[in-house]
C-alpha cells in the first residue's frame, strides 16, 4: 500500500537555509521549513543556531513549542534549555534566546511574532 501525502524528515541529513522567517536574514541561524505558513505564523519548522547566535526580540502572538534536538539554547532571563527538554511559551511571552555553543530546535509555532 502506498501512502501519498506523507513526508519524512531526518533532521540531522537536511538542507538549511539562512534563516528569514521575518523577511530579515539573522547571522548564524538557519532553518528548514517541515509544514510552515509564513503568512499565519502556523506550522513546524526545523531551527538551527551556530554557536554567538542571538534571536531577535519578539512577542509570541499564540503558543509555540520548542523540542531541544541538541546543544543549548539560553533564554533572555538566563534560563538554559538542554537537549532533550520540551519548552512552552505562551501567547503574550516576550523574550529573545541566544546559544553560546550552539543547538538545533524543533520549533512548533501556532501564531505569529511581533518583533519589537
Amino acid at each position: 500500500m502506498s501512502m501519498d501525502g506523507r513526508t519524512i524528515t531526518n533532521p540531522f541529513n537536511i538542507k538549511l537555509k539562512p534563516f528569514d522567517k521575518d523577511s530579515v536574514a539573522i547571522a548564524n541561524m538557519s532553518w528548514y521549513e517541515i509544514s510552515f505558513d509564513q503568512t499565519k505564523g502556523f506550522g513546524t519548522f526545523i531551527l538551527s543556531m551556530l554557536p554567538g547566535a542571538k534571536s531577535i526580540p519578539h512577542e509570541r502572538l499564540g503558543f509555540e513549542e520548542v523540542y531541544m534536538l541538541e546543544g543549548e539554547l539560553i533564554d533572555a532571563d538566563g534560563a538554559v534549555f538542554k537537549k532533550g527538554e520540551i519548552i512552552t511559551f505562551e501567547p503574550g511571552t516576550t523574550h529573545s534566546h541566544h546559544s553560546t555553543k550552539g543547538c538545533m530546535l524543533l520549533v512548533f509555532m501556532r501564531g505569529a511574532n511581533n518583533p519589537l
